[in-house]
């Protein structure tokens, strides 16, 4: 795979994961959020599974066996933490708002690399300050003062979840088998969802009839097929590069959640929107190279 199809594959995760917040949001109408996530994850796993028995040819093998069954493992826990937080959080706000915050990982991924040893520059912090505003306009209601809503507090903390998922992705996807290690993470995810439902005595079902296509969608396309896309196109583009078509995501979720659930946006979360949208943009814009190749050129 060359870094052109990696980098259109990665558009069109985008696509799929923005449009996955309205099927979240239609699919906790009828089905606990947890035991939403322990579906869509045991489907995520066992169409994988199918791929590794029946489609050896789409595999992408790599030669670290113990890091494809850790990293799995080590995926599977931060993504079902992130998937819980973000699940339950869209119960109390919109699919729009929701994709938004959440796409505060774009930002939070390089701050987190502080912890891997990795400097993070002027521009990355200029993009989280800009990106706290957006979150404010968002966020904090104008005729309650600074009150937030419980949804996107735990949206955004479902954002910082998500962005120790991509690092970890990050550390051990160079040399595993990719769908292997992916099928292995869904498993584990499926089970700490199946665990997380036990405390809030919730039916496993709910009215499972009506949450099927949600269920269907989220499983198959936004989870088998959109989180192996990424574990695999991370192998062959920039860092730089997926991080800025991931944050697409938060647009088609934004368009998803006006067309298709009929959302309203203010103009105030309209501005806010704006502003994360572009701390997102200045975060992964290479702009030190550009004033390079400037200075070259002159």
């Amino acid at each position: 795979m060359n870094r052109t199809r990696a980098n259109l594959l990665m558009l069109l995760v985008s696509i799929i994961w923005g449009l996955a917040f309205v099927a979240q949001v239609t699919g906790i109408d009828h089905i606990h959020p947890f035991a939403l996530n322990m579906h869509r994850n045991f489907i995520a796993g066992l169409f994988l599974l199918a791929i590794l028995l029946f489609f050896p040819k789409l595999r992408n093998v790599g030669t670290d066996l113990k890091g494809t069954i850790v990293g799995g493992i080590c995926c599977g826990i931060a993504l079902s933490v992130a998937m819980a937080l973000q699940q339950y959080g869209l119960q109390f706000t919109t699919a729009g708002k929701g994709s938004f915050i959440t796409a505060l990982y774009i930002i939070l991924v390089p701050i987190g690399g502080i912890v891997l040893g990795h400097k993070v520059s002027k521009k990355t912090w200029i993009s989280v300050l800009v990106a706290c505003f957006g979150l404010y306009f968002i966020s904090v209601k104008k005729d309650t003062g600074f009150s937030v809503e419980l949804g996107d507090i735990l949206v955004f903390l479902s954002a910082l979840a998500f962005a120790v998922h991509i690092l970890v992705v990050d550390h051990f996807s160079k040399n595993v088998d990719g769908v292997a290690m992916s099928c292995i993470q869904f498993f584990v995810a499926g089970i700490m969802s199946f665990l997380f439902i036990l405390p809030t005595g919730a039916s496993l079902l709910g009215d499972f009839t009506r949450a099927l296509p949600a269920i269907l969608y989220l499983g198959f396309l936004s989870s088998g097929i959109g989180f192996t896309i990424q574990i695999v196109a991370q192998r062959y583009s920039e860092p730089t590069t997926v991080s800025l078509l991931m944050s697409l995501e938060s647009v088609f979720g934004l368009l998803g959640g006006i067309v298709v659930l009929g959302e309203l946006v203010t103009a105030r979360e309209w501005l806010g929107c704006a502003l994360m949208f572009a701390a997102i943009l200045l975060a992964q814009l290479p702009i030190p190279k550009i004033k390079r190749r400037e200075k070259i050129k002159s």
